[in-house]
């Protein structure tokens, strides 16, 4: 397997593990009933745990 190859296969299991992350991380916020602070347009914004999307909008590779 080239490098190249090597890095596509890397690349995918690094996009998997932050989906899988992220997919946790909205289970325990909804747990919890705690916002999400995300950072948009330069501007600190808070989500309620309802209104948090269960996937993101991400490309995938």
């Amino acid at each position: 397997m080239g490098i190249k190859e090597q890095l596509k296969q890397l690349e995918k299991q690094v996009a998997l593990g932050l989906e899988k992350a992220y997919k946790k991380m909205v289970e325990f916020k909804k747990s919890k009933n705690s916002p999400l602070i995300v950072s948009r347009d330069g501007k600190v914004v808070e989500i309620e745990s309802e209104k948090i999307l269960s996937t993101t909008r991400a490309k995938k590779p």
